[in-house]
C-alpha cells in the first residue's frame, strides 16, 4: 500500500511514465520520519522541519511545490499502518508516501552499537545538502561495507575526514563535550542533528563543530550516529584500511544524547516555538 497523487493504492507496484525524470535522474527529492505518539504533530515527529527542509530544496532546485494538503493526508493515512513514513516529492509536485516497520534489531544496536567501515571516497553523496532521488553512493557504500561485516558505512572526503554515515550523521565524545561535523564539509542537515544540538545545548552541554581528522577521531572515547528513525546508535568499531579502531558503546555520555528522546514535556519544545 501507499499513496501517490491524492489516492490510495492497494499495490505493490507503482507505474511511471518511461521518460518520467524521477526513473531517468532519480529527480526526486525525499524525507524519512518516525512517527511518534500515532501523531503527525507529536514533539518528536518533527513534521513542520521535515516539510521545511523539503520546501528548501524544492526552492533551491526551482521545482513545483506539490498540494501540502495532499501530502499531510496521504501521511495520516499511511501512518495507520507503518511508524515509518517516506515521504517523495518528484519536480512536477506529484507526491509519493510509502510506509516501513521499525528495524527488528532496532533495541538490540541501539543498547551495544554497531560496527561500520570506512567507504571510499569515490562514494561521496551527490548533492549532499539535500535528499534526492539520487541516493546510489551512500546505498554501494552501505551495501559495500555489509561485505566486510559491518552494519554501516561512514563517508570520508578526498583528505579522508570523516563526514557521516550512509544514512546519518556522526556524533562523537572527548574531552567532555560532544563534536559533529559542521555542515560546511557537505554533510546533510538532518533533522535529527539540529534538533539535538539544540537539545545539548539547552542541557548547557558543549558542541563542537569541526571537522573530523584522523587525530580527532582517534581520541574518542565514544561515537554514534543519528536520524531520524533509529534515534541514536552507538558504533563500537570502525574498520579502516589502516586498522579498526574501537569505542566504547556503553560510555555514559551516550545517555546525555538518549534523554533528547524521553524529555517530550520538557520545557525545552516551547523554547523551539
Amino acid at each position: 500500500m501507499y499513496w501517490y497523487k491524492g489516492k490510495l493504492i492497494q499495490s505493490q507496484s507503482l507505474e511511471l511514465d518511461i521518460n518520467d525524470l524521477g526513473l531517468l535522474y532519480g529527480a526526486t527529492i525525499f524525507t524519512t520520519m518516525r512517527v511518534y505518539e500515532n501523531s503527525l504533530d507529536s514533539n518528536l515527529t518533527h513534521w513542520l522541519l521535515h516539510c521545511d527542509r523539503l520546501l528548501l530544496s524544492l526552492k533551491t532546485f526551482g521545482w513545483q511545490q506539490p498540494d501540502w494538503n495532499l501530502v499531510r493526508q496521504g501521511a495520516k493515512i499511511i501512518l495507520t499502518h507503518f511508524p515509518i513514513l517516506r515521504i517523495t516529492l518528484f519536480s512536477d509536485g506529484r507526491e509519493w508516501i510509502t510506509g516501513r516497520l521499525l528495524p527488528e534489531d532496532l533495541t538490540e544496536k541501539q543498547t551495544n552499537g554497531v560496527v561500520c567501515a570506512v567507504a571510499s571516497a569515490e562514494f561521496g553523496r551527490s548533492l549532499p545538502s539535500h535528499k534526492t532521488g539520487n541516493y546510489l553512493s551512500a546505498w554501494l557504500a552501505k551495501t559495500t561495507s555489509q561485505k566486510l561485516n559491518a552494519q554501516e558505512a561512514i563517508l570520508i572526503d578526498r583528505a579522508g575526514n570523516w563526514l557521516e554515515t550512509s544514512t546519518g550523521n556522526l556524533w562523537g565524545w572527548r574531552d567532555g563535550c560532544w563534536w559533529t561535523p559542521p555542515l560546511t564539509v557537505g554533510i546533510l542537515p538532518g533533522i535529527m542533528r539540529s534538533q539535538l544540538i539544540q537539545w545539548l545545548q539547552y542541557q548547557q552541554q558543549q558542541v563542537k563543530e569541526q571537522p573530523w581528522t584522523m587525530n580527532l577521531v582517534k581520541g574518542f572515547e565514544a561515537i554514534a550516529y543519528s536520524n531520524s528513525v533509529v534515534e541514536i546508535i552507538p558504533i563500537h568499531t570502525v574498520k579502516q584500511p589502516a586498522g579498526s579502531l574501537e569505542y566504547n558503546p556503553h560510555h555514559p555520555s551516550l545517555q546525555i544524547l538518549r534523554s533528547f528522546f524521553s524529555m517530550t514535556t520538557s520545557p525545552f519544545w516551547y523554547t523551539l516555538r
